[in-house]
């Protein structure tokens, strides 16, 4: 192409663009950072925690390669971590022995269980780090599901009965924030009222408003001891995949109850779910990562398939997008060291 033409396209491409070229913005590592839209800090990011019996070293979860099981002194150690890291919020969640597990869950309203432990350990040593607790019962019961079950039936008012019960022992030992998990209907009312009748009114409530009877569990079930025990299925509470506008329904109903905040569980496969209860309610809105979508990535970044770094935080940026006020993930600390490293 002679040099005329190429003035000549030019001008062309400049006629039907109006003189915009986008790829100005583009053209430097400098200039993309100072117009992004959106983008992810540590402040987005609240770490899951497992928690185990005993001391000694921690133990490797097989199907999450980098998460592991930690003693309550270790919990305290991670807890320190993610101050230094900036991460604002760990999650704890308990690996149940069987010998703990029973058909009602009981383990679940026991004081002085793995996750009252940790917390009160965590707040002694580190009082400026934030504690959600899972509310449900699956972790504790041997059939594997979140509520109490009669006749293969899960029982919807009878496990709210305990599940407030287990909300106050974690309030009591310092939880700061309940997050029931369990998509029983009216648990958030039911829980608030319990937690206002006990004087506990600054608790506050993030519920699993949208949790979607998912594929995307597996590691965490083996993470906490369920892998195996789970009777049947969880779609008669879990949502269902094909659903939207029922995802707007539960939040606000929830919202109605007194959830302080509301999240989207899984995280990718329901983008779309996100950003309509973003949209819709305007509250704070998280999205869990789950343990599948994290062993899914690590597979695949150590089998060489996909650059393991970049596909984290291009996902972290995908929840940001879609309007999610922070972000559950077992990546938080490696990214919030990787964002200290910049």
């Amino acid at each position: 192409m002679s040099s005329g033409e190429r003035r000549d396209l030019s001008r062309t491409i400049d006629t039907v663009t109006g003189g915009t070229r986008l790829r100005r913005l583009r053209q430097t590592d400098w200039v993309r950072r100072l117009v992004r839209e959106s983008d992810v800090t540590a402040s987005d990011l609240i770490w899951p925690i497992f928690v185990r019996e005993g001391a000694g070293d921690p133990e490797a979860v097989a199907s999450m390669p980098g998460v592991f099981r930690y003693s309550v002194a270790d919990c305290v150690e991670a807890a320190r971590r993610a101050r230094d890291l900036e991460i604002p919020v760990v999650a704890l969640f308990p690996f149940t022995g069987t010998e703990r597990r029973d058909e009602t869950g009981s383990e679940a309203l026991n004081p002085d269980n793995l996750v009252c432990r940790a917390t009160r350990a965590i707040k002694d040593a580190v009082p400026e780090i934030g504690i959600l607790c899972d509310v449900a019962l699956d972790p504790y019961t041997s059939h594997g599901h979140d509520g109490l079950v009669k006749d293969g039936r899960i029982l919807n008012d009878e496990t709210i009965e305990l599940l407030c019960r287990q909300a106050l022992v974690q309030a009591r030992a310092g939880c700061d924030i309940i997050g029931p998990s369990d998509m029983m209907d009216g648990r958030v009312a039911c829980i608030r009222a319990a937690l206002d009748g006990e004087g506990l009114r600054d608790t506050m409530i993030m519920s699993y408003a949208a949790k979607y009877a998912s594929a995307f569990y597996g590691p965490f079930r083996d993470a906490v001891g369920s892998t195996g025990a789970l009777k049947g299925d969880k779609r008669t509470y879990q949502m269902d995949m094909g659903n939207t506008d029922e995802a707007l329904r539960e939040a606000a109903q929830d919202i109605h109850e007194g959830a302080d905040m509301i999240m989207v569980k899984p995280g990718l496969p329901y983008l779309d779910i996100l950003a309509r209860l973003v949209d819709e309610f305007r509250m704070p809105t998280f999205a869990y990562q789950t343990s599948g979508e994290y062993a899914v990535i690590m597979a695949a970044a150590q089998n060489g398939w996909i650059d393991g770094d970049r596909a984290m935080f291009e996902t972290m940026r995908s929840f940001k997008r879609a309007g999610a006020s922070g972000i559950l993930s077992y990546f938080s600390p490696r990214i919030a060291e990787s964002l200290q490293r910049r």
